[in-house]
């Protein structure tokens, strides 16, 4: 009697340590996919750049999280002007603001004709200037 009563507990033991298991999974799978679509809808937004002062006025806009300004025909946003390194500075959206930063670039890259030097916060309708090329910045609200 008491073989069949250990019997059934260990049963409903089995039982119960499989529900919680299911039970732990599907939280953690909701809980993913829940982070996964939070990640999703947290987009850049877009931000416009437009050169003023050359012969050959270039306007784009992007939505991606980083923007390369260079030379270098591999740049999101490339440049033909002497006085811009090949990979000069670098926007990037991070903690719900765009960031501009010089890639230890030749002639400097300036924001509102102040030289940066560290990752700086960027905003809408600021001048950045790379080398001796002057690009308005306009970042969609």
């Amino acid at each position: 009697m008491a073989a069949v009563f250990f019997l059934i507990i260990r049963i409903l033991l089995i039982v119960a340590l499989y529900g919680f298991l299911a039970w732990a999974l599907y939280t953690l799978y909701r809980d993913l996919r829940t982070a996964g679509t939070s990640v999703q809808a947290r987009r850049a937004p877009a931000i416009t750049l437009a050169i003023t002062n050359t012969l050959e006025e270039q306007t784009r806009t992007f939505t991606n999280m980083e923007v390369l300004i260079g030379r270098s025909q591999s740049s999101s946003f490339p440049i033909r002007n002497e006085t811009v390194s090949a990979n000069h500075a670098r926007l990037s959206y991070r903690q719900s603001q765009w960031w501009v930063e010089d890639l230890h670039s030749t002639n400097g890259t300036f924001l509102n004709e102040e030289r940066i030097t560290t990752p700086t916060v960027i905003m809408n309708q600021d001048d950045l200037r790379c080398g001796q090329v002057n690009i308005q910045v306009k970042i969609e609200e």
